[in-house]
């Protein structure tokens, strides 16, 4: 070969290295400018029930297990329904927005509305009949009626979960992402004030507590629904319609699948610290394991703000018809997220015995979560890579068989794998994490597995097939309208 062929081939190298070099530049802005006001947003949404938690912790050892006991079973399970059948609006909103049918993006977000309302009225008893239901689950007296005292206080929390988190991921399908952080950062700072204000200044106890997290909560989901109906989204939102009580069903088996994907994941830690209330002093392992799982979740935010710009980048690229995208997009997603993971994964493991003093002063409490900080360094390492494949899944509408990959991975390997190291082989909390971490583990190999094989392609012409079927002319819809905002 001549030297000038081989300089040939050289700026050709050279040529194809920068276009990639732009390629992952270009396509890495886009994803941070979706997943740093998601992590934000979600960060500080969690933050608020760490923030409660610590200000009960400080109260008392019995309120701090009371409220870790509902947080961590009655509150995530709930969260979990919702958090699912909020995702379908995520799927739904990110694929007409990459097809550009704006107009059905706001009737997607009322039959979301519609959907979610009456689920969250259904889950209720929950909620109400929260000391029977831990006192049928064996759990200790004392707790159980110090979580029952709390109990009624997540009433206006739940409904206010129906329209966060349903507006939340209908503004993130149009990439306004930095207006759902400015309300949840907002919010945040305002719980902390309220909490510092109630708590510590008036003195008014839990109450105090809880009537923080509600004010903070609620003041989020009025600045996203005023931004909505203001005008700031003239493109999707044309108003209120009877539009949205047609074709329910679909968005309901959607929500559904949606629902149960993450529902089994979310129950799976619920059932775990449950679990913890059933060993030799159940109010210090049930303390201990949910200042962890509080900082596991904490982190876990941050992935989740990857896991939605995963999901908004596959369903508007799968709503364009560009399969090659899409797939780009998802390696660039999993990398971001794998660096960030092993960075904290480091932090935990050296600053992991100073955790505790932010939640407790109790001295053997400390100790227990010390002893986790191992196990807990591992799971955030493990969170990193797992969330990106679920926002994945849900760009692309595989909800269902997410779903079932959850059911066998959590409830036929990690949960019986924990019980056994628990129970049987005395591992105690130590056992039960451990079993945790193999049905994620199990679950993300699975996961990998599945996108990995998926024709993508074919993901394409089945977003374009759901896209057609569920499109109404926007004339017709205007003329349905019950009200029009501007």
């Amino acid at each position: 070969m001549d030297n000038s062929m081989q300089e040939k081939l050289l700026v050709l190298e050279e040529s194809r290295n920068a276009g990639l070099r732009r390629r992952i530049w270009t396509e890495s802005k886009m994803i941070w400018k979706i997943a740093f006001p998601g992590i934000l947003a979600r960060v500080s949404s969690f933050g608020m029930i760490v923030v409660t938690q610590s200000f009960l912790g400080h109260i008392g050892s019995l309120e701090l297990a009371a409220f870790a006991l509902l947080q961590s079973f009655i509150l995530r399970f709930i969260n979990g329904i919702l958090i699912g059948m909020s995702s379908a609006t995520e799927t739904m909103c990110g694929q007409a927005f990459g097809a550009e049918h704006y107009h059905m993006m706001g009737i997607y977000l009322q039959r979301s509305w519609i959907v979610n309302f009456v689920t969250g009225t259904l889950v209720l008893p929950l909620v109400i009949f929260a000391t029977p239901i831990f006192r049928l689950l064996g759990q200790q007296e004392d707790i159980a009626i110090a979580a029952g005292n709390f109990s009624p206080w997540f009433i206006p929390y739940v409904y206010g979960l129906v329209f966060a988190l349903t507006t939340q991921m209908y503004l993130q399908a149009q990439l306004k992402n930095q207006v759902v952080s400015w309300f949840s950062f907002f919010s945040f700072l305002l719980h902390v004030l309220l909490s510092w204000l109630f708590v510590n200044k008036l003195e008014w106890g839990t109450a105090g507590a809880m009537g923080a997290l509600i004010i903070s909560s609620w003041s989020r989901v009025i600045g996203q629904l005023v931004y909505i109906f203001g005008g700031w989204c003239p493109n999707t939102w044309m108003g209120f319609t009877k539009a949205a009580f047609t074709d329910v069903l679909p968005v309901v088996k959607l929500s559904i699948s949606s629902g149960m994907m993450v529902c089994l994941e979310l129950w799976y830690n619920s059932i775990i610290v449950l679990a913890a209330g059933y060993l030799k002093n159940a109010t210090t392992a049930i303390a201990a394991f949910s200042i962890c799982q509080n900082i596991n979740t904490w982190e876990f935010m941050l992935c989740l703000g990857f896991l939605g710009a995963a999901c908004v980048r596959v369903a508007n690229e799968l709503g364009r018809g560009n399969a090659k995208a899409a797939k780009f997009s998802i390696k660039i997603i999993l990398s971001t997220s794998s660096i960030i993971g092993v960075l904290f994964w480091i932090l935990c493991l050296v600053f992991g015995k100073e955790i505790s003093h932010l939640f407790t002063r109790d001295e053997e409490v400390e100790n227990y979560v010390s002893s986790l900080t191992v196990l807990l360094a591992f799971s955030i390492l493990i969170n990193s890579v797992q969330p990106v494949l679920s926002g994945v899944a849900n760009g692309a509408g595989l909800q269902s068989m997410v779903a079932f990959v959850n059911l066998g991975s959590y409830y036929l390997i990690g949960l019986p794998a924990g019980i056994l190291l628990g129970f049987v082989a005395h591992l105690n909390v130590q056992g039960l994490w451990i079993g945790l971490l193999s049905g994620v583990i199990v679950q993300t190999l699975i996961l990998s597995y599945i996108i990995w094989k998926t024709d993508w392609d074919e993901q394409v012409n089945k977003a374009s097939e759901r896209l057609r079927r569920w499109f109404l002319n926007p004339d017709k819809d205007s003329t349905d309208s019950s009200s029009t905002l501007a």
